[in-house]
């Protein structure tokens, strides 16, 4: 059984950013911080000498073996049964072990609240049958979520 997960077209990326902003809008996520990138390389010349740039987009992945887990020594980074990572914040006392762990190093310190944030999948959403913010405010439909088969 796939878990749930957020593919990304780079073909169909326009790099506008849209996923980004509906993410730290819906999250309140603080200025400085973001619970996923879009990364690009380039610009380079393509094979007809125009300029083009490799996008990578990153998000939290909901490993089938979480290191974030594992390193949270308060039991704050959790694994759900339907396979979302998550963060109970009333157990997260900030010590970083989660961001260290992370290989994808997702998990961002939130310096006014002295906790960890990460990205969750919109979880509220997902819970009520909804997608995550980043998917529906992609202006050029280059993610897609997908649930678990």
């Amino acid at each position: 059984m796939a878990g749930y997960r957020i593919k990304f077209d780079k073909k169909r990326c326009i790099a506008c950013n849209a996923c980004l902003v509906h993410c730290k809008v819906k999250n309140k996520v603080p200025a400085g911080l973001s619970l996923n990138r879009l990364d690009a390389e380039g610009p380079i010349a393509d094979k007809d000498g125009k300029p083009s740039a490799t996008l990578k987009y990153t998000n939290c992945r909901h490993c089938k073996k979480p290191e974030c887990v594992a390193a949270c020594p308060t039991g704050a980074m959790y694994k759900r049964e339907d396979g979302l990572v998550l963060v109970d914040m009333a157990k997260c006392d900030g010590c970083k072990a989660c961001i260290e762990a992370c290989p994808w190093t997702v998990p961002v310190f939130n310096d006014a609240t002295g906790k960890i944030m990460k990205c969750d999948f919109c979880v509220d959403r997902v819970d009520a049958g909804g997608t995550p913010a980043c998917v529906v405010g992609c202006t050029a439909n280059a993610l897609t979520f997908v649930r678990p088969e």
